[in-house]
Order: C-alpha cells, then sequence, then structure tokens
C-alpha cells in the first residue's frame, strides 16, 4: 500500500503503519477469538474484541481515525492476555499488534505531553524511578515487611488510608501476603548447591514484585531447585524484565532492561535460565522479538530466549520431588496467561499438582481464561478488572476446592483479592511453588 502525503505528515500514523499493517492485515475478521477475549466477554462492545481492536488499528494507520481519541482507550482496555492467537487460525500476531500500538500511541503522548493525568504520572514514576533499580524495591520489600511486622498494617487498613489514596491499592494491600524477614534474603551473585548428586548448573531469575514483597517463594525455589539436583547461581548484574515497560508501550525503556538482563545470564554459564512468574517469563522467551530489527543483540536476545525456562517445566525434567507429607484437601489451578499462551507451558504445572500426595486436583472451568490482573491492569482499570475477577470466583466456588494455585505474582494477588471479595473464608490462594515446598516439608 502507498501511503498519501497527509499520512506522511504525521509521523505516528506512519510509524504505526510501519510497524503493525502488514500483521493486522493478516486478521480475517472471522471472530474465532471472540469467545476467546476476556473483555469482549464483560464488556460486550466489538471495540473491546481482538478483531475489533486489530481494525481500529488499521483504520488508525490508514489515516482515517485518530490514534489518541479513537484508538487509545480500546487498547489501554486490552489485558494483553494473548488468549486471542490461540483461538486464531491464521496466526495472527496480536501481541505484535497490540504492544506496536501501545509504543506508538504512548510516544505521542509523551512528545506531545498529553500525559497530564495523574495516573499516567504516577505510572510513568512507577517504571522509571522504580522497577528498574532493584535495590530500590528490596528496600520498598523492607519496609512493607517492617510495616507489617509492627501491626502498623492492621492500623492503616482500619482507618482505610491507603484506600483514601487509592481504592485498588488499598484493596490489594489489605491481601499482600506476610513478607519475609530481610534477613532471610537470599544475596544476588550468590551460588547455592545442590542437595546430592549436581544434574546441571542453573541460572535464576527473581523478578521485581517477586523479589521486593514475595522473596520467601523465590527462596523457596531456589530450595526446590536445589532439591532436584541444580546448582543455582543468581546473577548479580541482572535487572527488571521490561515487561510492564513494554506492556504500556515503553519500548526503549524495555529494550534496556533487556540488554542487562541478556548480559547479566550470558555470563553465568548456566544451561538454563529460570524463573517463577509467568508474565516475566514470557518476555523473556520474546527477548529476540524486541530485536528484530537490531543485528548485534538479536542473536544473543534469541540464544538467551531458547534458554529460558519456567519453574514448572525444569522441576518436572528433573523431578520427581521429594515429595515428605501428604496434602490434605482439594486443589484447583487458575492459569497464567502468559505462561500458557505466549509460553505455551500448561501441562507441567498441572502434572506437578496432580503428583501431591494426598492432593486431589480438579480442574476448574475456564481455568484458561485472564483473572484480569494484567501486570498493573488491575490498578488503572480496577472496576473492569472485578468484573471479570467475580466471574472467574464463581467458577472456583464451583471447584470446591480449598487451594487455588497460581504461578504468577499478578494473578496471586488477583485471586487472592478474589478470596477476599466472594467471602469464601475456607479457601486459600498460593503460588505453586508455596504448594509444591510445603508437600517437600521445604519451610
Amino acid at each position: 500500500m502507498t501511503i498519501t502525503a497527509d499520512k506522511q505528515e504525521n509521523k505516528y500514523v506512519s510509524l504505526l503503519h510501519d510497524l503493525t499493517y502488514e500483521a493486522a492485515n493478516m486478521c480475517v475478521q472471522c471472530g474465532y477469538c471472540l469467545p476467546a477475549c476476556p473483555t469482549y466477554e464483560s464488556m460486550g462492545s466489538e471495540a473491546q474484541s481482538p478483531r475489533g481492536r486489530i481494525n481500529l488499528v488499521k483504520m488508525a494507520a490508514e489515516g482515517k481515525i485518530d490514534l489518541q481519541k479513537d484508538l487509545a482507550e480500546p487498547i489501554d482496555l486490552c489485558l494483553g492476555c494473548r488468549a486471542c492467537e490461540t483461538a486464531c487460525p491464521v496466526n495472527v500476531p496480536y501481541g505484535h499488534i497490540y504492544e506496536a500500538a501501545k509504543e506508538v500511541i504512548t510516544l505521542q503522548q509523551k512528545e506531545e505531553q498529553k500525559e497530564t493525568s495523574a495516573g499516567m504520572k504516577m505510572r510513568n514514576q512507577v517504571l522509571n524511578n522504580l522497577f528498574p533499580h532493584k535495590n530500590r524495591l528490596r528496600f520498598l520489600g523492607n519496609a512493607t515487611w517492617l510495616y507489617q511486622k509492627t501491626g502498623v498494617n492492621k492500623m492503616a487498613q482500619n482507618l482505610k488510608l491507603v484506600e483514601k489514596v487509592s481504592q485498588p491499592m488499598g484493596q490489594f494491600e489489605k491481601v499482600l501476603p506476610r513478607v519475609e524477614s530481610p534477613w532471610k534474603r537470599y544475596k544476588f551473585g550468590d551460588v547455592y548447591a545442590p542437595k546430592g548428586s549436581k544434574k546441571m548448573t542453573v541460572a535464576f531469575f527473581p523478578g521485581c514484585i517477586m523479589d521486593a514483597v514475595m522473596s520467601k517463594i523465590n527462596r523457596l525455589t531456589i530450595e526446590l531447585l536445589q532439591s532436584v539436583g541444580c546448582e543455582v547461581f543468581i546473577p548479580k548484574r541482572q535487572n527488571c524484565c521490561g515487561a510492564l515497560h513494554a506492556h504500556q508501550g515503553s519500548m526503549e525503556e524495555a529494550k534496556e532492561l533487556a540488554k542487562a538482563n541478556i548480559e547479566a545470564f550470558e555470563s553465568s554459564g548456566a544451561e538454563y535460565f529460570i524463573n517463577n512468574a509467568g508474565g516475566c517469563g514470557a518476555m523473556l522467551r520474546e527477548y529476540d522479538d524486541l530485536f528484530k530489527e537490531d543485528v548485534e543483540w538479536h542473536e544473543r536476545a534469541k540464544d538467551f530466549a531458547a534458554k529460558t525456562k519456567d519453574i514448572t517445566e525444569i522441576l518436572v525434567e528433573l523431578g520427581p520431588l521429594p515429595f515428605k507429607k501428604n496434602w490434605e484437601g482439594m486443589i484447583t489451578y487458575q492459569d497464567s496467561c502468559h505462561l500458557r499462551n505466549v509460553q505455551g507451558v500448561s501441562d507441567q504445572p498441572r502434572e506437578l499438582l496432580r503428583s501431591i500426595p494426598g492432593a486431589t486436583y480438579v480442574e476448574m472451568e475456564g481455568s484458561d481464561r485472564c483473572c484480569a490482573s494484567g501486570g498493573i491492569y488491575n490498578l488503572i482499570h480496577f472496576d473492569e478488572s472485578m468484573k471479570i475477577l467475580d466471574d472467574k470466583m464463581e467458577k472456583a466456588k464451583e471447584t470446591k476446592a480449598q487451594t487455588i494455585v497460581t504461578t504468577n505474582p499478578g494473578c496471586l494477588l488477583q485471586m487472592r483479592l478474589g478470596v477476599e471479595r466472594s467471602g469464601a473464608e475456607e479457601t486459600e490462594a498460593l503460588h505453586i511453588v508455596e504448594v509444591l515446598a510445603e508437600a517437600c516439608d521445604i519451610h
């Protein structure tokens, strides 16, 4: 297609065209994606469906609609769960279209100084001044531990102090798991020896949120890896994976974070690079897509992505786990969208859960559908997120399971809030690492 002179005058339209038009034209508008899309189901609008958003991207790339007035909101309301990709009969790369559209919209907002809302300003502060700095995140995590340890959190919750600042943050603060003591933290740069004979050396990616406020799950991850014969190295110079930046359209920042991680893990000499967060793992596995046009980095990123594994994959490969305790009760599983839809990992978590002595595993209807955590989606689109979550909890109740298992920190917080909202007092939401470690008597 030849771009008209009018369109060439608009560099944002031209950039969107270059980045998305060929991929968007792959969509045949068949509608197979509609039943897979949680926002289409909850909002009932074609503009909030994958094919609707793709059509809007095409129209914007042709200069027929305005990027900010007509495209920004539908793209922003997308969860980015990518379930549509698994349903698509012609393999439309929706994830690429979605992130490219985000990138162009964000670029225009930044350059034309349209990011004026308090929410956007807060988002940019968090993305640029918090997540890329693991020491700041650890300080925040340690402060949260002290906040909980001293009981100040209970007082704050009674007075609804956090909710007065932000209702969504107040809701999630109430269900935040207990943060483990700073003195139990693993150290970046350390190597942890295997239990028994060494089978392989792996490098561990602790992530951002996991490292800051869920470090116990990371510690248990390291110990589970040790229990199946892994020597575990934690590269010192690793950083945030960049997923949140990419999902918010800040692609240049995401690339810089990716470069730092590639360099850090390349020098580890590890056979696999292990993570325990579905969202982080999906980003790590798609680093090669970030550098398609970069000759210097593409092959390095491709090699990095090939070595990236979820914790459940390696535990199945090197298992069986050394179970020592019986699990009492029923367990169900909520897929991490990015673990299932991007990384293609769905059988391994279920295989591990079914292998736990004494546990009764029951499949939840719609377990492959998004819980509406979506990175920070549940913070910036709280009401839309809760509609999807409440429906998810109805499905969870039908299983009669006492434990809902997840494989991603955002999903874990979302499901914990879902338990709180549904009044299911005898139900708990846990990360799969917590469940497996308990059954192995690892504390």
